[in-house]
């Protein structure tokens, strides 16, 4: 059976993350009390291999001892992962005042500002168990949909997956991200005028790149790390990996990079995904 529990801040997405996976054929469960769950998972919900159980903060006895329920938990059901959604304070503030939607907790007399600062405090110990963390603040409902089609619902073995980004400085850093790695001081095609309107993607600015030996040097020290290191993540029975690359505008170096070291992990990570956050912007 693979169970999945999904948490997160009110206005992060879980209603939009738990019909994505109703949609992928799981049963799914909204606000179900963790003391019930081993329940669940001995009844199977009718044989059903596949389900997920919404968990917040309008259970904060459930929170309360939520590092113990997990352990009763992943006894039974091991390979049970935990997703949780975040996103920034001002993007939460924005949706509610959009949507006109109460907070959960203004009914206990919070303003909406301190009822989001105190869920997050109540929430902490489910984002410190979380397998996965994505950060909604700058995705669509389609996007987090296609998201966690690609992350959570796909059928894949159970090992670890690795996902590689590229993004710009200039745009901020995926807050979702194991390790960020800074390639800004590599050479820039950009001031290369006429390598500008290319991509990191092309041939032409791969053949700059790789004629320079500091990015030689920067791609093989990269090489030696993630590969030293993810096996020690995996260890660790995580579900998922986040390594994030920046460069300035997210265009060129960063993207070059993703590349190189996608085409060179694949060899020993099959279970690895590219994605170039600013190139899927233009």
């Amino acid at each position: 059976m693979k169970l999945v529990i999904v948490s997160g801040r009110s206005g992060s997405g879980k209603s939009v993350v738990l019909k994505a996976l109703e949609d992928a054929g799981y049963y799914c469960i909204d606000n179900l009390p963790l003391g019930l769950t081993l329940n669940v998972i001995n009844d199977h919900i009718l044989n059903n291999e596949l389900i997920a159980i919404s968990v917040d903060a309008r259970n904060p006895r459930d929170l309360e001892k939520f590092s113990e329920e997990m352990e009763k938990i992943k006894k039974a059901t091991p390979h049970a992962s935990i997703l949780f959604l975040d996103a920034d304070e001002n993007i939460l503030l924005k949706r509610f005042s959009e949507t006109r939607r109460r907070h959960p907790l203004t009914n206990q007399g919070y303003s909406l500002r301190d009822a989001i600062h105190e869920e997050n405090k109540l929430l902490a110990p489910v984002r410190g168990l979380a397998d996965l963390v994505i950060n909604t603040s700058e995705l669509t409902p389609h996007e987090l949909r296609e998201r966690v089609r690609d992350r959570v619902s796909s059928n894949k073995a159970p090992q670890m997956d690795i996902r590689l980004v590229s993004f710009g400085f200039k745009h901020g850093a995926p807050k979702d991200a194991d390790f960020v790695f800074d390639v800004r001081c590599l050479p820039n095609p950009y001031w290369v005028e006429e390598l500008r309107d290319f991509t990191g993607k092309d041939q032409e600015i791969a053949d700059y790149l790789s004629s320079s030996s500091l990015v030689m040097e920067y791609t093989w020290q990269l090489q030696v790390f993630l590969t030293t290191w993810i096996p020690e993540f995996s260890k660790q029975d995580r579900s998922y990996f986040t390594c994030a690359i920046g460069c300035t505008g997210g265009r060129h170096r960063s993207v070059y990079m993703v590349e190189t070291l996608g085409r060179y992990l694949k060899n020993h990570y099959p279970n690895i995904s590219v994605e170039h956050s600013r190139l899927n912007k233009l």
